[in-house]
């Protein structure tokens, strides 16, 4: 598998107030799916990395060189 990653910022609700939280993911594991929100819940390579509480994730979506 390539090491190339990507960077993925999740929007979580806390109690009504959002903050954000940036990630770095397998960029092979996002192209598996075809559905971001799928592969954070899914795949067993980015689970090794991190745990996301998909209940209080409002979005995620991945961080351009511009943003």
């Amino acid at each position: 598998m390539s090491k190339a990653t990507m960077r993925v910022r999740l929007v979580l609700s806390d109690g009504g107030v959002f903050h954000n939280e940036e990630v770095e993911i397998p960029s092979a594991s996002a192209a598996a799916y075809e559905r971001l929100i799928d592969c954070l819940r899914e795949d067993p390579e980015v689970l090794k990395r991190i745990h996301v509480d998909v209940e209080r994730l409002a979005a995620a979506y991945v961080v351009t060189k511009a943003s």
